[in-house]
């Protein structure tokens, strides 16, 4: 039974990663489609609320729940599909923080913009090409860690 209902909140963990990341980008690139500075404070402040409460709770269960099922189930954490999973959620760590400050640093310059009718800066715009960039490899990394847990191929080191 416990290693059932682990695997259910791995599922569900991996779940919540793949499709807050997907619909944060969606939002986020649909509010700065619209060039108005308002919208996009709006949207960005409901994006970041969502990375802190889902995106991050999934983030710290992932590791947990992950180790407890493979130590259940007998697999060993250097098996090369659970190395090349840990590698991959760790390149989408490095890309996924910076995008959270991203996201942060977006808010507040639209914000500024929104309340004294300015143009969004040149800094926004940076920062959103630069948050658009670090999407790819991010949900790639996700995708193929996806595709390790379904198929757990063998993977020799």
């Amino acid at each position: 039974m416990l290693y059932f209902v682990l695997k259910f909140l791995h599922v569900i963990g991996a779940s919540v990663l793949l499709g807050t990341g997907a619909g944060i980008a969606f939002f986020m690139l649909l509010a700065h489609r619209t060039g108005n500075a308002a919208t996009i404070a709006a949207v960005a402040r409901i994006v970041v609320v969502a990375d802190f409460l889902f995106t991050a709770t999934a983030v710290v269960a992932q590791p947990i729940t992950g180790v407890a099922l493979a130590w259940l189930a007998g697999y060993s954490l250097s098996e090369g599909w659970i190395v090349l999973s840990i590698a991959l959620y760790i390149v989408t760590g490095m890309f996924w923080l910076p995008v959270v400050w991203m996201q942060m640093e977006m808010r507040n310059l639209a914000s500024e913009a929104a309340k004294t009718g300015g143009p969004l800066p040149a800094r926004y715009i940076r920062l959103f090409w630069l948050w658009f960039a670090f999407g790819f490899p991010a949900f790639a990394a996700v995708l193929g860690i996806f595709w390790l847990m379904i198929a757990r191929p063998a993977i020799e080191w």
